[in-house]
């Protein structure tokens, strides 16, 4: 069943962690107090010029998107910057917060990416770029982790990959780098994933195709790489080009998909997913144009996701 109330994942906790300058847009007749308890998704995205935008959107019906808060001059490195993965987004004190993440130099350069931002947007002191290895160019990179609780340590990190080619690969964090445990093909027509479980035991994502379906993909944290695909809708789904999901309630997410042909996207509340039963409520096409060429998601340090 979806929850539509979250305390800290709504939209008034997402803008501590994301800074003071993105507060929620609010469009009559949706009022303040209905975006603060909505549950929210932070949003980033890749400029034409280096830098990094970011905002909220409110899982209101219709949707409400705040302002872009742009964050200038982030990668100024020679080489094409894809691929990233979420980024945590975590105050940093004196109104500042701190993103961390994964994206993917040039042809295949996987780098740590982390840098502090103002109020303001602005770069405060120089982002630090650590190289982890080469070879990892391709069509997208999701990073899970999985903490039993804000307190813990994680207990597993995860990096799934899709090459040109459709091969889908995961790798583990044993401690001193990443071990690749497994391959798969066979999902080359899927166009985009969107993480929405991670359990001790299996990741599952919400993944579309090319001939319209919606699909749960549950992989087992085991080896060898076995995942299994279930359908929860059968047409529609394949105007989107990319996917964010982002823990709605105690079950459930709210799931945005993005049509970069027409700039748009749309929201919906997705409860937790069981298949064809799986209940999908469209909130509404989200205001603002969508013309970043690269979307990804801000998280808290403690993310649990139960949605599968």
């Amino acid at each position: 069943m979806f929850h539509k109330v979250l305390g800290l994942a709504g939209a008034a906790g997402l803008a501590l962690t994301l800074g003071p300058s993105l507060q929620p847009a609010v469009a009559a007749p949706v009022t303040k107090s209905a975006v603060a308890a909505a549950c929210a998704l932070g949003l980033g995205s890749f400029d034409s010029a280096s830098g990094v935008n970011s905002r909220i959107v409110s899982a209101t019906a219709p949707p409400t998107v705040s302002p872009v808060l742009n964050t200038p001059n982030v990668y100024t490195t020679p080489y094409a910057v894809s691929n990233p993965t979420a980024f945590t987004a975590v105050p940093a004190g004196n109104g500042r917060t701190t993103r961390s993440g994964k994206v993917v130099w040039g042809a295949g350069y996987l780098m740590e990416s982390t840098y502090t931002i103002g109020s303001d947007g602005k770069i405060v002191g120089t982002p630090v770029f650590r190289r982890i290895g080469n070879g990892w160019g391709g069509r997208f990179l999701i990073q899970s982790q999985y903490k039993a609780s804000a307190t813990s340590k994680p207990t597993r990190t995860m990096l799934y990959s899709q090459d040109m080619y459709g091969k889908f690969g995961r790798w583990t964090d044993v401690g001193k780098g990443l071990r690749n445990t497994g391959y798969v093909t066979g999902m080359s027509t899927m166009k985009s994933f969107a993480l929405i479980a991670t359990t001790p035991t299996y990741d599952m994502f919400l993944a579309n195709n090319r001939a319209g379906g919606l699909y749960t993909v549950k992989i087992p944290t085991s080896v060898p790489l076995k995942p299994i695909i279930t359908p929860v809708r059968t047409s529609s789904w394949q105007i989107f080009e990319q996917l964010v999901a982002a823990p709605c309630g105690r079950t459930g997410s709210i799931l945005l998909g993005i049509d970069k042909d027409t700039k748009t996207a749309h929201l919906y509340a997705v409860g937790h997913a069981n298949g064809t039963s799986t209940v999908i409520k469209s909130l509404g096409k989200a205001p603002g144009a969508f013309t970043d060429w690269e979307h990804f998601r801000f998280t808290p340090a403690y993310d649990p996701l139960n949605g599968g």
